[in-house]
């Protein structure tokens, strides 16, 4: 399967991604075509989280040999939107990651610009964000994919909702798993993911 090289032609750095949902945020807006007072809460957290996980992320050795076993060069385009928690807690992770393997590219797409391209990678049949497709730079030929969550993430998120866990007592605990785990799972997932590429 070839991505759509008018993806890859707007998608965004990390760094202009960034500057975006901040900039958004100055004028009490978000990214998408959904402006609440909801949506500009989470965003403002979610810019103080990126800063964190920027600060605070480490690369595992593993992961550092496994990307530095890529030869071919790749693009690594994730979708996302800059309301999105998940988002925020993974999305620097793989701008560091680009800063370390010169094999790879990292842009951003935003979801709800892009519905034709989202809806090839849904799941469960839902647009859940953030969605890292990964491409041969080259030809655009889908390698892999990964998202929208470690797995280790999508069943603490199971065991709380069967446990009819209040949604704001999920959201705290998804995101004190993610500041615990600093990204362990997400890596190791990575690298199990390169390797088998």
């Amino acid at each position: 399967m070839k991505i759509d090289s008018t993806y890859f032609n707007k998608a965004l750095s990390y760094a202009s991604y960034k500057k975006l949902v901040i900039d958004l945020f100055a004028e009490n807006k978000v990214t998408g075509p959904i402006q609440n007072e909801e949506l500009l809460h989470y965003t403002g957290l979610n810019i103080q989280r990126m800063s964190r996980v920027e600060k605070t992320t480490v690369l595992s050795e593993e992961l550092k040999l496994a990307l530095s076993k890529i030869t071919k060069p790749q693009i690594w385009l994730a979708i996302s939107e800059g309301w999105c928690g998940d988002a925020s807690q993974l999305i620097p992770v793989f701008s560091i990651i680009e800063q370390f393997c010169p094999m790879l590219k990292f842009r951003i797409v935003l979801r709800d610009e892009n519905p034709e391209l989202m809806d090839q990678f849904l799941t469960n049949g839902s647009r859940s964000i953030p969605v890292v497709l990964i491409t041969d730079e080259m030809s655009h030929e889908l390698l892999s994919k990964w998202g929208p969550r470690p797995m280790e993430a999508i069943s603490l998120m199971s065991d709380l909702k069967a446990s009819q866990t209040e949604y704001s007592a999920i959201k705290e605990k998804l995101h004190l798993w993610y500041a615990k785990n600093k990204s362990m799972a997400l890596q190791h997932e990575l690298t199990e993911l390169i390797e088998k590429m």
